[in-house]
């Protein structure tokens, strides 16, 4: 089949944090995508404003590298190779992302960390990888750490693709052609690289980046295509523009899509429509310019078609063949988001409080995001959504909220499936690097949480790395404990690994919530008084209502409090400087942590101004008759 030698289409995947974004940034600079003055910042890739404050990707995105190193040069193209790059999340929680972005490619840049190693989420999309059969080039980073265990690293990776490679052999893969892995050691902050590894905690021989560049152009295959077939373009990504509306990102296979050209339109649903290509856009660097025409291997974007999602294709009229949908995982996790219906819902000038905004805000997010399912609960004002892990729901939510929003969010539960006549829950592959002393705290942790130790490692470095399985609901309100148990230093990643029979109750939180028993605000008196019962979330002058979580008790009962309580005044003077002095500091949860917090009682309040914990049934006298009728069942 006929190739398009002056392209190539790649992927940059890798565990979070392990330096995908930096390394693009990197590509993008030596190439000279931006000129001397533009002002651009780190990860340029990150734009969203929770991926800056976050570090992490969570959307997939593309960008296009103009090389015409020496390499573009050997391989007959003087004038220069296209790279389109992939910039891949790194979590789990957005796989979706990362199977659209492997629809896209013909290779995958496989980024790891020269200390860390190969972690769940590198198993993750390394396993969509394979069973894609995408060539793979194993860049091993931050080779300069002290503590870089470049040698181990590559043969750990190694392993993993021995294993997943094993795992689908069903599926006919050739192993030979996945060990096959060429090698380049990079330091992607200081844009260095490099074919020969260099001593540990050195930087690599090469002076740039061009042994990357050269390795790409000679193990990721050009696009191939079918001269004869009609046009074929698959929509894998959805974008919007102030001026022309509704844009697809989708990647030419076959044909040419041209600027002004009528094609036909493959629904969902099997339908077909007939409609013009308005706009035609080709990505240079960050940036997308206006092009005429784009044919097998370009990733464009189109505008003039309203109603595009993806997975849909544009094909040609004349004889029309769409192209496979594109599928994802099943959800693990799931919440219940409605209309915010605490006492002081509606105080933010401006939120958005209707049943109608928060629904057809839903729906919108469905549009673009293919991992996410919207159920009804039989309530016209809430919804059940389904996505793959608690951090991509959370990310939902404060996107809502910081659109302007007022939200009720439920607990996280897990999705269940009924399996032989038994309920069986997502179970989640845990991995843990923890400093030694803190071992045993963290077993007795996962124990309690249902989980079982599959693989413990001592590197000598003084640090563990221990491998668990545990059940995915095991794992709501995990992190916060975790990092309280390890003073901050423990890692913990995870990702999906099927599904196992029901283990049985988890116990998540064994201290209760301290519950305001009235409306009012907080007093410094009612504060002081209260103290020793447990810790705090509010703080004085706040505003509080009957049933709103106020802060966590020491003893595992809940305890409803009268938190505005003032000091009587009488004749007698008396200065209260002394007794302000010895409030403590309220404990700001956020909303992540707020959900984790939560009892299955207990929802999370969250508008653009404050996130709240509360009871569900917020008067006093309803929950105690709901507890004894609970007890007498």
């Amino acid at each position: 089949m006929p190739v398009r030698s002056d392209l190539r289409n790649v992927a940059i995947v890798a565990h979070v944090d392990h330096g995908k974004t930096t390394l693009v940034d990197s590509m993008l600079w030596q190439t000279g995508a931006f000129g001397a003055h533009d002002h651009v910042g780190e990860r340029a890739m990150d734009s969203g404003d929770l991926e800056r404050e976050k570090g992490i990707t969570i959307l997939a995105k593309n960008t296009a590298i103009a090389y015409s190193g020496p390499s573009a040069a050997a391989a007959g193209h003087p004038e220069g190779v296209t790279i389109n790059v992939i910039d891949t999340p790194g979590h789990a929680d957005f796989g979706g992302e990362v199977e659209r972005g492997l629809s896209m490619v013909d290779g995958v840049v496989l980024l790891v960390d020269a200390s860390e190693g190969p972690l769940p989420q590198t198993r993750f999309v390394l396993r969509k990888a394979i069973a894609a059969r995408l060539p793979v080039i194993l860049v091993v980073n931050k080779v300069d750490r002290p503590d870089s265990r470049i040698e181990e690293v590559v043969g750990e990776t190694t392993d993993l693709l021995l294993a997943l490679a094993s795992d689908l052999e069903d599926e006919d893969i050739d192993l030979d052609a996945v060990l096959d892995v060429p090698v380049v050691y990079a330091a992607a902050k200081v844009g260095r690289a490099s074919t020969t590894p260099p001593a540990d905690g050195g930087m690599p021989d090469g002076t740039d980046l061009e042994p990357l560049f050269a390795t790409i152009l000679e193990r990721i295959p050009a696009p191939s295509y079918d001269d004869g077939a009609p046009l074929q373009a698959h929509v894998t990504n959805l974008d919007a523009s102030p001026f022309l509306g509704r844009l697809a990102l989708l990647r030419v296979f076959n044909g040419t899509l041209r600027k002004g050209q009528t094609v036909s339109w493959a629904r969902r649903d099997g339908s077909l429509t007939q409609v013009r290509v308005s706009e035609l856009l080709a990505t240079k660097a960050l940036d997308r310019v206006p092009a005429e025409s784009a044919g097998p291997g370009d990733i464009v974007a189109v505008a003039g078609i309203e109603d595009i999602t993806i997975g849909e294709s544009l094909v040609d009229p004349d004889d029309p063949r769409p192209l496979p949908l594109i599928t994802v995982d099943d959800p693990a996790i799931s919440m219940t988001i409605g209309i915010n219906t605490s006492p002081l819902a509606g105080r933010v000038k401006g939120a958005k409080v209707t049943a109608r905004q928060v629904k057809d805000r839903l729906d919108r997010e469905l549009v673009g995001n293919v991992s996410l399912r919207v159920l009804p609960t039989g309530r016209p004002d809430s919804w059940e959504v389904q996505g793959r892990g608690e951090l991509a729901l959370a990310i939902l939510v404060e996107q809502m909220r910081r659109e302007g929003f007022e939200l009720t969010v439920g607990k996280p539960q897990v999705v269940t499936r009924e399996i032989d006549g038994r309920t069986h829950e997502p179970v989640e592959r845990m991995t843990i690097d923890v400093p030694e002393e803190y071992l045993g705290s963290v077993t007795q942790l996962l124990a309690q949480r249902k989980g079982r130790m599959e693989t413990m490692t001592n590197h000598g470095t003084g640090w563990v790395r221990m491998e668990f399985l545990v059940p995915a609901r095991g794992l709501i309100g995990f992190r916060t404990q975790f990092l309280t148990d390890t003073r901050g230093t423990g890692i913990a990643s995870s990702i999906a690994e099927g599904y196992e029979p029901w283990a049985g109750p988890i116990e998540f939180r064994t201290a209760g919530s301290l519950v305001a028993d009235r409306a009012g605000a907080v007093t410094a008196f009612a504060l002081i008084n209260l103290g020793d019962r447990g810790t705090f979330f509010v703080s004085p002058g706040q505003e509080v209502y009957e049933g709103m979580v106020v802060g966590e008790n020491n003893r595992a009962d809940d305890m409803d409090v009268n938190i505005t309580r003032e000091k009587k005044l009488n004749n007698i003077r008396s200065s209260t400087g002394d007794e302000l002095e010895r409030l403590t500091p309220p404990r700001r949860l956020t909303l992540e942590e707020s959900l984790e917090f939560a009892r299955d009682d207990e929802c999370v309040e969250v508008t653009p101004e404050a996130i709240r914990i509360r009871k569900v049934v917020l008067d006093q006298t309803e929950r105690g008759r709901a507890a004894s009728r609970a007890k007498r069942a």
